[in-house]
């Protein structure tokens, strides 16, 4: 009987943070308070060399299809390139692992942030209903208020929930998450489900409600020197750092603590982007409470990652005032009070009517011990925390993974524990084969030690790398090619290029013969004369 089959599959929760640090949360050596998430890292397996794209449109695209983002048409973000560069939408020929899941018996769910398609405003193929979610609540834009979100649809139809009094976002997207555990538990308890939720915290901009911001008063007082290596001796007591790894220089645009004026305002930045991490750990508590009360958490495979590494973006980025005529902006609070925009000490961020991200300073805490950010491919710009959760189908708990991984493994993971197919084509057209390989087998006891040797490549705007066993060359476009042995060096201090002529040449070959087979466009081609990037403000600085 149907019903008899689907219960030996487990339920599926993929967990999606967005612009979060390597080591932001508890369990990774973080100061921010994440009790949930680390109950299911100590009651789970927590990986220490997982990999994620550079941006975050270009991770949920390969998180959901299991292929390279340059593959599906979203090779930087959303918007139309052409003729330069991408298509910005989500491509026909790929699958979701929600359309597999569909077809499977799944019921399929989505509660969160998409930034999947080209048009926030009227219905397409790319959104989300129409790529196999069945029921769906959240955001088409990228980004927005927390208070006030733009593009906020339910099921496909625009909703004005945030006009609610009450209204954050990071809590409704845990809401509609329960609630829709609640409700396939009522309506197909018989059969699986899939549920996928990619919050929008902690992206810029910086809000969180006032009494959550209390609980981090004096937390982060002493500063981001002394707290980047205080998060490295946790991460070390942890077993998730090689204590032979030396933290990385502090990013040579930020000043040392002892010098900054503005202690008072920095502190607050730092307060408010834990808020926002806390407060997404409480909506994941709301799900994860509704598995339990169903009688379904133990058979759930659940895994949590970052979207990419600390954003370093101050506002408006590249200084560029445009940004604030763009649609995520609003030009006025609820109560049609005026907005204070900007990075600027005299605006304390958090409230409603601000609009403030915490800049490299902070991102270079989040993290720690890396170099680099969001848009880059060093360990800083790429490196996640992924915490796998599953009692019914995993090995012991508390378990440390150091084999490497990237996203294009978790489509093929969560095939493999549901039992569903990957067909060669979809709607009549060939589809390209999975990129990946399942984590099932080190997860449920295979070796984990980190001897993988299987190539592992990344671009994003040109910026370029390839990572093979312990090797990893990388390049900050437009510069040249840096070889790090990620063994002795994981935070690529020391470059070896110069060293390894021969192995720079081999790995850079590799990656070219990847690059051209996944459709990577030239950087100077996307960053041609009146070029715009994917927001639809110009290149300021290619």
């Amino acid at each position: 009987m149907k019903g008899e089959r689907a219960m030996t599959r487990p339920d599926v929760l993929v967990i999606l943070a967005d612009d979060m640090g390597f080591s932001d949360i508890g369990c990774y050596g973080g100061e921010i308070e994440t009790p949930v998430l680390d109950g299911l890292a100590r009651r789970g397996t927590r990986f220490t060399q997982f990999y994620n794209s550079p941006r975050c449109s270009p991770t949920r695209a390969s998180l959901l299809t299991g292929l390279h983002p340059h593959q599906v048409g979203i090779g930087i973000l959303t918007g139309d390139e052409r003729p330069r560069g991408y298509r910005g939408d989500l491509a026909e020929e790929c699958h979701t692992i929600a359309e597999l899941l569909r077809d499977a018996g799944y019921g399929t769910y989505l509660s969160g942030k998409w930034h999947l398609s080209d048009d926030m405003v009227d219905p397409k193929p790319s959104w989300p209903n129409s790529r196999g979610f069945e029921r769906t609540f959240g955001t088409i834009e990228g980004a927005g208020s927390f208070f006030d979100p733009v593009s906020l649809h339910r099921d496909g139809s625009p909703v004005d929930e945030a006009q609610a009094e009450d209204f954050y976002y990071t809590d409704a997207i845990g809401a509609a998450g329960a609630q829709f555990v609640a409700e396939h538990v009522r309506d197909r308890a018989e059969d699986p489900m899939f549920l996928y939720l990619p919050f929008t915290a902690p992206h810029w901009p910086l809000h969180a409600r006032e009494e959550e911001i209390a609980r981090y008063r004096g937390r982060f007082d002493a500063g981001w020197d002394d707290l980047r290596e205080q998060r490295r001796q946790r991460m070390i007591s942890e077993g998730i750092l090689d204590e032979s790894w030396s933290l990385s220089e502090r990013d040579p645009d930020v000043p040392a603590w002892d010098d900054v004026a503005d202690k008072e305002w920095q502190v607050r930045r730092m307060e408010v982007y834990a808020a926002q991490v806390s407060a997404m750990d409480r909506a994941i508590g709301a799900v994860v409470d509704a598995l339990d009360a169903a009688g379904r958490l133990d058979n759930t495979l659940i895994l949590f990652l970052s979207d990419n590494g600390g954003c370093a973006e101050d506002l408006p980025p590249g200084g560029h005032d445009g940004f604030w005529d763009l649609q995520m902006i609003p030009h006025a609070t609820r109560a049609v009070e005026p907005m204070r925009y900007g990075n600027k000490p005299h605006i304390f961020p958090g409230p409603e009517d601000t609009y403030a991200s915490y800049g490299p300073e902070w991102a270079n805490v989040s993290n720690t011990p890396f170099r680099e950010y969001k848009h880059w491919v060093h360990e800083g710009g790429i490196a996640t925390p992924l915490i796998a959760h599953w009692p019914a189908g995993l090995g012991q708990p508390g378990d440390l993974c150091r084999t490497p991984g990237q996203l294009v493994d978790l489509l093929p993971t969560i095939l493999e524990a549901a039992g569903a197919a990957y067909p060669a084509e979809r709607n009549g057209a060939a589809v390209p084969s999975m990129e990946g390989a399942s984590l099932l087998p080190v997860l449920q006891g295979g070796d984990r030690s980190g001897g993988s040797v299987r190539p592992l490549y990344w671009e994003h705007e040109g910026n370029a790398a390839v990572r093979l066993g312990r090797w990893k060359l990388a390049r900050k476009y437009p510069g040249p090619w840096e070889l790090y042995d990620l063994l002795a060096d994981r935070t690529e201090t020391r470059d070896r290029a110069a060293d390894r002529p021969e192995l720079v040449a081999a790995l850079a070959a590799a990656y070219e013969q990847w690059s051209r087979r996944v459709g990577v466009i030239p950087r100077e081609q996307v960053t041609g004369d009146g070029a715009v990037d994917a927001v639809g403000i110009p290149y300021i600085n290619p």
